[in-house]
């Protein structure tokens, strides 16, 4: 049901490479804006989570760096529909991965607990969008 009504919105706002892109730059400035928090508040985000400070450096770096990725792939007039499906992959395997790495791999306080899931699921949700966006677009080009 929100699924239908999520693709509904996704059409009646000019479904094509307009729409895809401005999901992608959201999703850019969202990843790139994450990954400068982690880089440079390391330590209390960690404290705050529960995460070690190196690990938050590490994502932090990733993270800047695949959001610039994903901002190039905005800037691009029609982004590469296979480079988006790549994205969307990217962003799913993300979700799960960090669910996989609350439970078995870190001991996160409460903040953490709240924003891990919150992160993944806002990560699912570009997935979601994009996949959504890429669809139309893609019937544009026929």
């Amino acid at each position: 049901m929100a699924v239908n009504s999520l693709a509904g919105a996704v059409r009646s706002t000019g479904a094509g490479q307009g729409w895809l892109r401005k999901v992608l730059a959201l999703d850019a400035v969202v990843t790139g804006g994450n990954g400068l928090a982690y880089l440079a508040f390391s330590g209390p985000l960690g404290e705050l989570l529960g995460i070690d400070r190196m690990v938050l450096l590490d994502i932090g770096a990733f993270l800047l760096l695949f959001g610039a990725g994903v901002g190039f792939l905005a800037s691009r007039r029609e982004p590469s529909a296979l480079a988006v499906k790549a994205l969307v992959d990217a962003n799913v395997v993300w979700s799960v991965l960090s669910i996989v790495a609350m439970v078995v791999r870190f001991e996160p306080s409460t903040a953490g607990l709240v924003w891990i899931p919150m992160q993944a699921a806002t990560v699912a949700g570009f997935a979601a969008l994009q996949w959504l966006a890429l669809r139309p677009a893609a019937r544009s080009e026929r």
